[in-house]
């Protein structure tokens, strides 16, 4: 009896087709709302960050991702859309003694705001009666991250202590821009312009750190790089946007180490 001689069949290679995932796009994301996302935030990495223990290519000086964990060379910076911005003042326990997450957060001349008193040791601004709780001035610069492959992510960047100079020099590069139009030279909305941001050496007679430093690099030209820009910054406005603070002294990571 001849041997049975099985043939398998090879399975079919179907190509996939990618424009699936515009068909399908927001599919299962439908019950997320602004409390069930982390807003990234962009930070320089300071000379006492754990993660310089553990990551094998971050250095002091570094720009430091939250929520994607990437790390981008402070020297050579990242272009990024300022979209919003906003002056808080926020309300900290001391070192070591809560979860991180702030006690209040306030807007100028918030009168619920507590009055505060200067400390000559650390210039941080305690509150006056409290246990040791400070505030401390924030500035707030929503953002859109623009990467090299035309991709791009939304984060905040807070700036406080010796960088709200910067923050205001930022401001005042921003409010300076002027275009020409039908009507004659305008003001263009904030996120018209691509800037670089970077990080820069500083120091002063207690020590020595990195700060922001930014240059303004073009106009957008990508329409729809400028709608998702725009819609970022109409979300700030309008409140959807949540940002969920953290001390970064309570995780040990320095981020708070400047010297003033």
């Amino acid at each position: 009896m001849a041997n049975a001689v099985s043939k398998t069949k090879k399975a079919e290679v179907v190509e996939f087709d990618a424009s699936m995932f515009e068909q399908d796009a927001g599919a299962g994301n439908e019950n997320i709302g602004s409390d069930d996302l982390a807003l990234p935030f962009l930070k320089l990495l300071s000379g006492l960050d754990s993660l310089l223990d553990t990551h094998e290519t971050a250095r002091k000086g570094d720009i430091y991702n939250t929520v994607t964990g990437t790390v981008i060379s402070g020297k050579e910076g990242v272009s990024v859309i300022p979209c919003a911005y906003q002056r808080v003042f926020i309300q900290w326990v001391p070192r070591g003694s809560g979860t991180g997450a702030p006690m209040n957060v306030y807007k100028p001349n918030d009168p619920a705001m507590p009055k505060t008193e200067r400390s000559k040791e650390d210039n941080k601004n305690y509150v006056i009666g409290g246990d040791g709780d400070y505030i401390e001035e924030t500035h707030q610069h929503y953002v859109m991250i623009v990467n090299e492959d035309g991709s791009t992510e939304t984060a905040l960047i807070a700036m406080k202590s010796t960088q709200l100079k910067k923050s205001r020099k930022w401001n005042s590069m921003i409010q300076s821009v002027t275009m020409q139009g039908k009507n004659g030279p305008f003001t263009p909305p904030r996120f018209s312009h691509v800037y670089r941001i970077k990080a820069e050496a500083e120091e002063n007679s207690k020590g020595s750190w990195h700060g922001w430093e930014m240059s303004r690099e073009n106009p957008v030209q990508d329409a729809s790089i400028y709608a998702r820009a725009k819609a970022f910054s109409e979300s700030v406005l309008t409140g959807d946007v949540v940002v969920k603070h953290q001390n970064d002294e309570d995780k040990g990571e320095g981020a708070d180490d400047i010297p003033f």
